[in-house]
This record gives C-alpha cells, sequence and structure tokens, in this order.
C-alpha cells in the first residue's frame, strides 16, 4: 500500500509542476524523465544487491530508451522530476534530495576520476535550469534555483539563485 502511494504522490507531484501534463495516463506513456527514474529504481536496487552488471546493463537500456543517463549507485529522493529530459547525466556518487525538478541537459558531473565523493549533492526542493553544469563534490542548498546554463563549482547556499559562468549569486 505504501507504493502504491509513493506511485501516486508522485504523479501527482510532476501534474502540479508540468502545466502540460493532462493525465495520469499521458504522464505514464510519455514522460521519458518518469521512464529513466523507473529503470533507475530497478537498477539502483540490484547495485544495492551487489549486480553490478546487471544494474549497468539496465542503466544502458534506460539511456538508450531515454537519453537520459543515470548512474545505478546516484542516490535520488522522492518526487524527483526531469522536465523534457534529453541530455541529463547523473554521476555514480551524486545524491538528489526530495521535490527536486531538473530540466534538459543538465549535468551532475565530477571534476576527477579518483574513487571518492566526485559528484553534486542536490538538497531539496531544488530546481535546476536547462542546459546547467554542477561539477564537483559540491553542495546545492535546499531550495536554491540554478539558472539556465550555469556553471556551478562551489557549493551554494540554501534558497540562493545562481545563475552564469562560473556561475554567482543574484
Amino acid at each position: 500500500m505504501k507504493l502504491f502511494h509513493s506511485i501516486k504522490e508522485h504523479f501527482a507531484s510532476i501534474k502540479k509542476r508540468d502545466p502540460a501534463a493532462r493525465s495520469i495516463v499521458e504522464i505514464i506513456l510519455c514522460y521519458p524523465g518518469l521512464h529513466a527514474l523507473f529503470f533507475h529504481r530497478i537498477a539502483n536496487l540490484l547495485w544495492r544487491c551487489h549486480l553490478y552488471l546487471i544494474a549497468r546493463f539496465i542503466s544502458h537500456i534506460s539511456r538508450f530508451l531515454t537519453a537520459i543517463e543515470i548512474h545505478p549507485a546516484a542516490k535520488i529522493g522522492k518526487r524527483f522530476f526531469i522536465d523534457h529530459g534529453v541530455g541529463v547525466v547523473i554521476g555514480e556518487t551524486a545524491e538528489i534530495g526530495d521535490d527536486v525538478h531538473i530540466y534538459h541537459q543538465v549535468t551532475l558531473g565530477a571534476v576527477t576520476s579518483k574513487k571518492v565523493k566526485r559528484h553534486p549533492t542536490v538538497g531539496n526542493g531544488v530546481v535546476i535550469g536547462a542546459g546547467a553544469k554542477l561539477l564537483g563534490p559540491i553542495i546545492i542548498g535546499d531550495n536554491a534555483k540554478i539558472g539556465a546554463n550555469a556553471i556551478v563549482i562551489n557549493d551554494v547556499a540554501p534558497n540562493a539563485s545562481m545563475v552564469g559562468i562560473p556561475a554567482k549569486s543574484l
């Protein structure tokens, strides 16, 4: 019953955030961000069971079908919404809080290839604009807004709005 409530809650959050969403059926059939998240939840479960190859393969199939790449080890909270989706990349050590909304071409990437925490940690209620690049083990505070095409390489305070290259607070 809890799973059903969680799915219903997720659909309601998408409908609330996207004025183009006309029905639950449309969301189920036509939202690649939802499809990518579905595949990620399966791949993440397999990753946590140490079935790494199968998890990576499911992630690869998801990328082929949705043009959204989410590493199976990435940690993603509740009601995560990828709007439009094409070109989104979420790295292995990324952590994403609840109620996060991101647009197409967003990258949560690394700046090193060392086996350490190398991807961003995104707080709750964050909105990340189209084309934004968040790089390195930075922390994005709750309810922050990242503007389109911003390049963020430093921590962002809660409730801040960041724009530019490199991103600066408004």
